[in-house]
């Protein structure tokens, strides 16, 4: 099966500090579906940063849908960040313009028509409940909001790798699992996904995903004990 996403021995070192990320080999099948956990400061976002193409690491090889991404040209960097979605934690939502806009964003970079772009657009505004605030402002959204604003944004061209960080983390449960079955069909349809969260929970709501646990910069691969732990904790036969 072709890897998307493909590691070998990458660190991640910010100044003359020690390394954040040290010795990560490790690849992702396509239309895998890949739970991040670990703790606080383990290096989770610097290793979705490292994905998402806005850091590129200390040493090691990072290939991307097959590429070289460590040495590949700058000029080829806009192109290659178009195949991948991100929810960011903070949303980095553009200020000025309406929730629909945001949303749009991608497909207008992508050159669409704005004929093409309304009946999308409209329909996941729909999905994540926010038909009636098509025209807000981010500043005028609810944390909660504009999460869904971000991850809507971020799923809507259908990219090949969708990254995204803690992507529940402000919303209700309830909408929460709309989001995550919002991320099962779409890799469903192919997307491979990478979801960083502190709520390992995610396990049992996507039972195909795998874990990746991150501890001290390191990766482990802990999913059958995890699996284990969460159905004796919930009372199911292992």
């Amino acid at each position: 099966m072709t890897s998307i996403v493909q590691f070998e021995n990458v660190g991640l070192r910010y100044g003359t500090g020690a390394e954040t990320l040290s010795d990560l080999s490790f690849s992702l099948p396509e239309g895998a579906f890949c739970v991040l956990t670990g703790p606080s400061g383990a290096g989770k976002t610097s290793l979705l940063r490292l994905l998402y193409l806005a850091q590129r690491p200390s040493r090691g090889l990072i290939r991307l849908f097959g590429e070289d991404v460590v040495t590949l040209p700058r000029e080829k960097l806009p192109a290659m960040r178009r195949r991948i979605g991100v929810v960011f934690q903070d949303f980095r939502l553009v200020p000025h313009l309406s929730a629909f806009d945001n949303i749009a964003l991608p497909l207008r970079v992508m050159g669409q028509s704005e004929r093409e772009i309304e009946a999308p657009v409209n329909e996941m505004l729909a999905w994540v409940g926010l038909s009636d605030r098509a025209s807000a402002r981010p500043a005028t959204l609810s944390g909660g909001e504009q999460q869904r604003v971000a991850i809507a944004r971020a799923v809507i061209g259908r990219p090949d790798l969708l990254v995204a960080d803690e992507p529940t983390g402000n919303v209700d449960p309830e909408m929460a699992e709309r989001l995550l079955h919002l991320f099962d069909g779409l890799n469903k349809l192919g997307t491979t996904i990478v979801v960083a969260t502190h709520d390992i929970h995610l396990l049992n709501r996507v039972p195909r995903a795998a874990l990746m646990r991150l501890d001290r910069g390191r990766v482990t691969d802990p999913t059958d004990e995890l699996r284990h732990a969460l159905r004796l904790e919930a009372g199911t036969p292992a």
